[in-house]
């Protein structure tokens, strides 16, 4: 595991944040204190109140209780100049098929402020330290899912963040390539970057995060390094942790029963 040296100065803090959907409680009194360079393995079962955390953070969901104060600006009183300081990759990105990706690069960096030709500058020598080189002037409709994302992931790149959500960024991309990007999120965090990391491949987060929190029913169930983690529960790996906090350890026999249903079919 990457262990970086953090100082206490707090990015990031939440305050009894609850979120509900008509019945449907999703946050349930989170409490969350995030400091400069940390990196945030951020992971919890389907439905545990991850993605809505996040969207909460980037302002892009409200009617939530609680408060969450981001570089020392309550967000539901602020206006929105902390964005400027945030960088995001989704899960499912959308993207803009019809242009190439000097002209969405450029577009994104001036949504930040950034002068148009500084911008592209900017992308083009990022996109070449990302194999995109050759495709730069071409249309992202043409684009592999790979590619795709290596835009995306510049996207956020692009303005130099203080604060950067990564949900699932290396999703499509080739072992190079995910080599590379861990090796990114580490350097970012040297520079005092700080970084919000959701995945389920909990091999990767385990190695990059030096710190983990687990959600669970809209809570935070676990909160430390790795090797807390382990210790107070026990366990080798962030997925053996993962199964006993969350309670699932049904995997050995559902396997068995798809394998028993593919094996019936056709006699």
């Amino acid at each position: 595991m990457i262990i970086i040296e953090t100082n206490r100065e707090k990015i990031l803090s939440i305050s009894n944040l609850s979120m509900s959907y008509g019945d449907n409680k999703v946050l349930d009194g989170i409490d969350l204190d995030v400091y400069k360079g940390q990196i945030i393995g951020y992971i919890g079962p389907n439905g545990a109140g991850k993605s809505t955390t996040v969207k909460i953070m980037l302002g892009l969901v409200d009617g939530y209780q609680g408060r969450v104060d981001i570089f020392d600006q309550d967000i539901a009183k602020s206006d929105d100049a902390y964005k400027a300081r945030i960088g995001y990759v989704p899960e499912n990105g959308e993207i803009y098929d019809n242009l190439t990706a000097q002209e969405y690069l450029t577009f994104i960096g001036e949504l930040y402020g950034m002068d148009a030709e500084f911008a592209e500058q900017k992308a083009r020598m990022l996109a070449d330290q990302f194999g995109l080189s050759d495709v730069f002037y071409k249309r992202i409709a043409s684009f592999s899912k790979g590619m795709r994302q290596k835009v995306l992931i510049i996207s956020s790149l692009l303005h130099d963040p203080d604060l950067l959500f990564f949900d699932e960024p290396l999703s499509g991309l080739d072992a190079n390539s995910v080599m590379i990007i861990k090796e990114i999120m580490a350097k970012l965090a040297e520079e005092g970057k700080t970084i919000f990391y959701s995945s389920h491949i909990m091999d990767v987060v385990e190695k990059i995060s030096n710190r983990i929190i687990l959600l669970s029913d809209g809570k935070i169930a676990a909160d430390g390094t790795f090797e807390e983690l382990k210790e107070k529960n026990k366990e080798g790996t962030l997925e053996e942790i993962f199964n006993q906090i969350t309670g699932f350890n049904e995997q050995k026999e559902i396997a068995e029963q798809v394998v028993s249903i593919v094996k019936e079919v056709g006699r």
